[in-house]
């Protein structure tokens, strides 16, 4: 398993990361190997199997993260997964024959498995479960019994007590004794049960209210004492338990990463970010979880969120392209309550319908994971900024990134170390040429990114997916739709004028990508002209599905472009 392997390797050089050394170079230290995970928040296991499938094994992720599969409470809401009855692999999202099936096919797609696992506390209620067991708090029949649970029976209230954490209840749910033998024995069995179906890791929710040591012993019972393991630690100034108390086990997820990506990209500088890890308090590098959002987060603005558009989008970029800890991008849905549930039970039936986002697919973020891979191990070099919000650099000989959060366009030669060669921007699908002494030249657009590595050197012919703007035109059309799209896929203009390609989908012009989930191109047309035109959608290979509803219409006035403003008809 390459992420358990590159964990383990980068302890060692822990020491060297993220540094600073010369103007121009920073050092920090390399995860390597397909070390993203798509947490793939919610979706139903029928779901996750095609997204292995079609999304996440062709974009080079290492893993998916599946949300609990065990028997939980009754109800829509997303917290039930949280509030587990047994360890019958039962839910709304599927039963034990359909995990099977999705771990099997995203193994066959080169995509291992990461399970969410609630193992610190039960339900806090009574009632039947979801795969029909009774039961009421603190009893749980054919599993947990009240002598089971730990001895303080309230709510936790002093955070800088390391016991109390550990010991009383998260939120009023029953805490198990996992200091205790059959508590310990239970919870191995589930987690080897889940190892038996062909499991890759786990990810431990509340880990930082259950004692390091107790999650160690249990850790230690499994059939694979080195499966992976990423743990829930979320560190506060001035409290007892820290996640680096944590590191001894496997991985931790480093909160304070997220928390800092929305500080500056919300109103700081992107300057500041060139010794970011290590040398900012952060665990090292080899035992980090990093993510810019997760399900909790997102639920109380901690982090930046799907609605925070363009510094959303450009802080995936930037971590994907960072060499610190190991990435999670989280894949779920919108919502207005809070306390919502995945759309359909679970089911997505296409990214962007119904609400679910699938991050994990745009364009942007799916984009960086490939450069990610090709990436690895290579140190960060030929840093730049402008002092406030434009940063470049580069890994190595292999990759190179920048990205212009700023309010306007940025414009100049930037230096790699890049061979010579064409490579296909995996930002905006256009092609790039460095020259014999690893510089370029480009314009980025206010809150767009750049990305290149060695991995992606051909983009698609001019006429054959190639933007086709013009932002000199005095006079046309600029088109604007609002459209998700799955990885490998991009959308189209076509319409009733040879400009835009006559109604045939060979000719369509492709809209750019670089505010998506927003697509846009801006197509000459003379003063005065009426037109109709549609949108279309091509992946990879070729197919092409029309958006549904009656063709659109619109005028371009005497003087200017009209502003267009759609969204995707599915």
């Amino acid at each position: 398993m390459v992420k358990r392997t590159v964990a383990t390797a980068l302890a060692l050089v822990a020491g060297a990361a993220v540094v600073v050394t010369a103007p121009g170079t920073a050092q920090a230290a390399p995860p390597g190997g397909k070390d993203v995970t798509a947490v793939l928040f919610e979706w139903n296991f029928a779901s996750v199997a095609k997204a292995c499938r079609e999304d996440l094994g062709p974009a080079g992720y290492g893993y998916v993260q599946v949300s609990p599969p065990n028997e939980r409470i009754q109800g829509p809401q997303w917290w039930t997964a949280y509030q587990p009855v047994s360890y019958k692999i039962s839910t709304r999202l599927g039963d034990r024959t359909a995990f099977k099936e999705m771990i099997d096919t995203c193994h066959g797609a080169g995509v291992e498995v990461v399970v969410d696992t609630v193992v610190n506390h039960m339900a806090n209620s009574s009632g039947t479960g979801t795969a029909g067991s009774s039961f009421s708090k603190y009893d749980y029949p054919g599993l947990y019994a009240s002598s089971d649970m730990d001895d303080c029976t309230r709510d936790i209230s002093d955070y800088g007590d390391a016991w109390n954490v550990h010991h009383c209840e998260l939120g009023s749910l029953p805490d198990l004794d996992t200091g205790e033998e059959h508590v310990r024995k239970t919870i191995a069995g589930y987690l080897n049960d889940l190892l038996s179906l062909g499991v890759d890791g786990f990810r431990v929710d509340a880990a930082k209210h259950i004692p390091p040591g107790d999650l160690a012993d249990i850790k230690g019972r499994l059939a694979d004492p080195g499966a992976y393991w990423k743990q829930e630690t979320i560190g506060a100034s001035g409290e007892a338990v820290q996640p680096g108390q944590y590191t001894g086990t496997g991985d931790v997820q480093e909160f304070s990463y997220g928390r800092d990506l929305k500080r500056i990209f919300t109103g700081e500088k992107l300057a500041s970010l060139k010794n970011i890890g290590e040398a900012w308090g952060y665990v090292p590098s080899g035992k980090a979880a990093t993510f810019v959002t997760n399900h909790d987060t997102e639920r109380h603005d901690a982090t930046l969120t799907y609605r925070d558009g363009a510094r959303y989008t450009l802080a995936h970029v930037f971590m994907l392209a960072w060499p610190y800890g190991s990435p999670d991008v989280h894949s779920g849905y919108a919502f207005s309550d809070s306390n919502a549930g995945g759309p359909n039970g679970g089911q997505v039936n296409a990214c962007g319908a119904d609400g679910w986002k699938c991050q994990h697919a745009w364009r942007e973020i799916a984009g960086m994971v490939g450069f990610r891979n090709t990436a690895g191990g290579a140190a960060v070099t030929d840093w730049w900024d402008n002092g406030s919000n434009a940063i470049a650099f580069g890994r190595g000989s292999k990759a190179y990134v920048a990205i212009n959060h700023e309010s306007g366009p940025l414009s100049r030669t930037f230096q790699t170390s890049l061979p010579a060669g064409t490579y296909c921007d995996v930002q905006s699908g256009k092609a790039v040429t460095v020259d014999g002494s690893g510089r370029f030249t480009a314009t980025l657009g206010a809150d767009t990114a750049l990305a290149l590595h060695t991995g992606a050197t051909g983009c698609p012919a001019p006429g054959d997916g190639n933007p086709v703007e013009d932002p000199g035109t005095a006079t046309g059309a600029s088109f604007s739709v609002d459209a998700t799209t799955a990885w490998g896929e991009n959308i189209y203009v076509t319409g009733d004028k040879s400009a835009l390609g006559d109604w045939n989908p060979a000719d369509a012009l492709k809209l750019g990508p670089a505010a998506y989930p927003v697509w846009k191109l801006d197509v000459a047309l003379p003063a005065g002209t009426s037109f109709a035109y549609k949108f279309l959608r091509k992946d990879a290979s070729g197919k092409v599905t029309w958006e549904s509803g009656a063709n659109r219409t619109a005028t371009v006035p005497a003087d200017g472009r009209t502003p267009l403003s759609d969204t995707w008809r599915g």
